[in-house]
């Protein structure tokens, strides 16, 4: 029979398994009488773990919700997840989570067996994080926070919202979802002046309570919310948007390609969809040729004409380049542009 601190980790750990066990089943799984199991119910409920019992046949334990946080019982893998994730937090864009995630981290590391500091200390030192693209606005946790409950609650949204340019216009949505994109963070809702879904930089949402009232949910825009919101932001958003047949296959194209800058969709064992968009044609040439794969225009047909244009400016350049430096009449070498005669050397 375990002795009794072993006996309430052991109890302890089988209600964190978030599940209802009757005191038979407990008592079962301890080696003990369903009256033990009762008073290390007990014991657990004077240290802060707020265990809650239903009576009757039916009824049973469970570990529910406190008003503080007691200690947690983790698992190897669980710990070892959790400190992966308190490490590579500070670089989620959120505002002030990096200083909390290392306080957090600290203290989880001075309790973890040397067996488990080895291979959290492993993966700290021998990973670097490669981080695409500027560096985002940083998220306020608070906004976070408040947002995540309105969607839960079905609660109206009041808010300020600062565009690209800087400009601030009053919003009043019904908020749905979040989306974490990379590192950013979206807010997916329906707005009510304009009478359909949009999609909001969190960073850019300044709250303006009181919220409220509460309403029904909306069918959602998209079963899949990430690749909606990965439309909008890489296609959607730009006055040129193309079609564009990548030939390799999808893992190795999603390797390069973020959903920030287009969308993936998958065709065949060596080939994938792009759907993306960008300020010009101009620009979408840059943008596709920079992904470095072969590619093939599906739509607009404008923009194998902007190609086309493209290349031949390419063309010319490097013929530019090929061509010998000229010989001036004093026989000194001259290259393309450079200037002669007195006014050479003002």
């Amino acid at each position: 029979m375990l002795d009794t601190s072993a006996r309430l980790l052991r109890l302890l750990s089988l209600l964190q398994a978030h599940r209802d066990w009757s005191g038979a089943e407990l008592a079962g799984r301890l080696g003990v009488t369903p009256r033990t199991v009762r008073r290390d119910v007990d014991r657990l409920r004077e240290l802060g773990y707020p265990v809650n019992a239903s009576p009757g046949t039916g009824g049973g334990y469970q570990l529910g919700a406190g008003a503080e946080l007691p200690p947690l019982l983790l698992d190897d893998d669980e710990a070892v997840a959790v400190a992966v994730g308190l490490r590579t937090a500070a670089g989620q864009g959120i505002e002030g989570i990096g200083e909390t995630s290392v306080r957090a981290l600290a203290k989880l590391e001075q309790v973890l067996p040397n067996r488990l500091r080895r291979r959290v200390s492993a993966l700290n030192a021998f990973t670097v994080p490669m981080l695409r693209g500027p560096q985002p606005s940083a998220v306020d946790p608070a906004v976070l926070t408040e947002l995540a409950n309105l969607c839960r609650d079905s609660e109206r949204l009041r808010f300020e919202y600062r565009d690209h340019e800087g400009a601030s216009t009053r919003r009043s949505v019904e908020p749905h979802r979040l989306v974490c994109s990379e590192r950013r963070w979206y807010l997916v809702a329906w707005d009510l002046d304009r009478e359909d879904w949009r999609t909001f930089r969190v960073d850019r949402v300044i709250p303006k309570p009181p919220h409220g009232p509460r309403f029904a949910p909306r069918t959602p825009p998209a079963e899949d919310l990430a690749a909606y919101v990965s439309r909008g932001v890489s296609t959607r958003a730009y006055a040129a948007q193309a079609v564009v047949r990548l030939l390799v296959p999808l893992a190795e194209a999603a390797e390069r390609v973020s959903p920030t800058a287009g969308q993936l969709e998958a065709e065949g064992p060596d080939s994938c969809l792009l759907r993306t968009g960008a300020g010009s044609l101009d620009v979408m040439v840059i943008h596709v040729m920079l992904m470095g794969f072969e590619f093939e225009v599906l739509e607009p047909v404008e923009l194998v004409e902007t190609i086309r244009t493209a290349q031949s400016r390419l063309a010319r350049s490097l013929a530019r380049a090929a061509e010998p430096p000229a010989r001036a009449a004093d026989g000194a070498d001259r290259t393309p542009g450079t200037p002669s005669g007195p006014s050479a050397a003002s």
